[in-house]
């Protein structure tokens, strides 16, 4: 089965990332990665100012890409809140991070509370714990372990 993020996920999503409409540095570093709308990355150049509609439409079509990238890694039956959880993972750390983690190894061995467990590691950016890390690290961990 091949999944889309749900408008629950997209909401999910948003919230954790906000909306800026102004590009920003990266946060933990002050500077590239540059960053706009809802966490858009590809193409962003300092001085670069959106509105609201096209930040929409950069995530939809970020998403697209992580959906088709995370749909060919998983190799088990999930539910959607699990590839809701999956997809708001990788659009945070990227989806290397995802295809060489512990969590997919789990998940594919169809351990799903291990796959859940290790999303809790990821609250880190630099060797630095960061709280608005660990809460969306929490927040995706019960989306995944939910039944929606």
């Amino acid at each position: 089965m091949r999944y889309t993020t749900s408008e629950a996920g997209i909401n999910f999503i948003k919230a954790f990332e906000g909306l800026r409409l102004r590009a920003y540095p990266d946060p933990s570093s002050g500077r590239a990665p540059w960053t706009i709308g809802y966490g858009t990355t590809k193409g962003i150049r300092p001085g670069m100012v959106i509105t609201k509609a096209r930040a929409e439409e950069m995530l939809r079509r970020d998403l697209r890409e992580i959906e088709q990238v995370v749909n060919d890694l998983i190799k088990v039956e999930i539910t959607q809140t699990m590839f809701d959880a999956l997809v708001s993972f990788a659009y945070n750390v990227g989806v290397g991070n995802l295809r060489r983690s512990t969590l997919l190894k789990n998940l594919n061995q169809g351990d799903n509370q291990g796959a859940a467990d290790q999303l809790l590691r990821w609250n880190r950016a630099r060797g630095r714990l960061l709280p608005g890390l660990t809460r969306r690290r929490v927040a995706e961990r019960d989306l995944f372990l939910s039944e929606a």
